[in-house]
């Protein structure tokens, strides 16, 4: 190793060590250790449990829910800055609260940017992630973003069904540029659904914009939260002739009822990558690892290598 190149070590906030596990082993090395310290009332304290001085660090931490995932991530942050590490990279597989992009109405926050403004103030010198709801949360960052994009995980694996007749659709018209560009590559026909809600995750109205009779359909998406949308729209494109319906979601969410609305509706298969650990299994949940993705990317950003061979759309 070159004096001039610093070691990279790879640590994990606890929720997430599942995933840095599988990390460190497709980089080469092992998974670092780190000690939690909990006190009576719930507070907690990170520590590094060797040295890291002069290093390139790695924290792997998805941000969902319960707030405790961000708070150990900003932790461990500040800790390695002041254990004097040269690179502080914080890779969120799952860049939780990226629904809070904008003001939808007034007198909310713009959660997003908040927790992009935390992580710069921990010390992060640099953000990896995956499948941003958002693709504009990149600039709510001053340090460099590598967005990375699930389509490297999802579409050899839609190519090895070989289907006949492929459609893609998106649930919603905000993710409708996804499934064009999911469409382009796989040179498929694209629907849109139309959707309208009464609040957050109740929909009142669903139609459907294209034509899915006798076709093999494949919805899109970033996340699947509550699985109303994805249950809803399968039974729709059903209704309309439609031979099959799949899914894929990079974010498993899969809050309240999502299980029992998967299991029920008239969905093939929901493909999912473990950006964030499923709560029970299901049959029709098929699960595809990004550690590989992550680990090469990793990689390539520790040796100062173009990432951009790993977008194949």
């Amino acid at each position: 190793m070159s004096h001039l190149e610093p070691e990279a070590k790879i640590f994990a906030c606890s929720q997430s060590v599942y995933l840095a596990e599988k990390i460190a082993e497709q980089y080469g090395i092992p998974l670092g250790r780190i000690t939690m310290s909990k006190y009576s009332d719930g507070e907690f304290q990170p520590s590094y449990e060797e040295s890291i001085r002069g290093l390139r660090v790695f924290i792997v931490c998805s941000t969902f829910p319960t707030a405790d995932n961000l708070m150990e991530l900003l932790l461990m942050i500040d800790a390695a800055k002041r254990a004097s590490a040269r690179h502080i990279t914080a890779v969120i597989p799952y860049f939780g609260w990226a629904r809070q992009d904008r003001k939808d109405k007034p007198r909310v926050p713009i959660g997003a940017k908040l927790v992009a403004n935390l992580l710069d103030a921990a010390g992060a010198t640099r953000v990896m992630t995956m499948d941003l709801h958002a693709d504009q949360i990149q600039g709510f960052f001053e340090k460099p973003v590598d967005h990375l994009f699930a389509s490297t995980i999802f579409i050899p694996y839609i190519e090895s069904l070989g289907l006949d007749n492929l459609t893609i659709a998106s649930p919603d018209m905000g993710g409708s540029k996804r499934a064009y560009a999911y469409s382009k590559f796989l040179n498929s026909d694209v629907v849109i659904c139309y959707k309208q809600r009464k609040e957050a995750n109740i929909i009142d109205t669903m139609e459907l914009i294209g034509d899915v009779k006798g076709r093999n359909v494949i919805l899109v998406d970033d996340m699947i939260d509550t699985g109303g949308t994805l249950a809803k729209a399968a039974d729709l494109m059903i209704e309309k002739g439609a031979l099959s319906v799949r899914a894929i979601c990079t974010h498993a969410i899969l809050s309240g009822g999502a299980y029992e609305k998967i299991e029920n509706s008239q969905l093939s298969e929901l493909i999912v990558t473990d950006s964030i650990p499923l709560k029970k299994e299901s049959n029709k949940i098929k699960v595809l690892s990004c550690a590989p993705l992550f680990a090469e990317v990793m990689h390539m950003v520790h040796h100062n290598n173009s990432i951009s061979g790993k977008f194949i759309m």
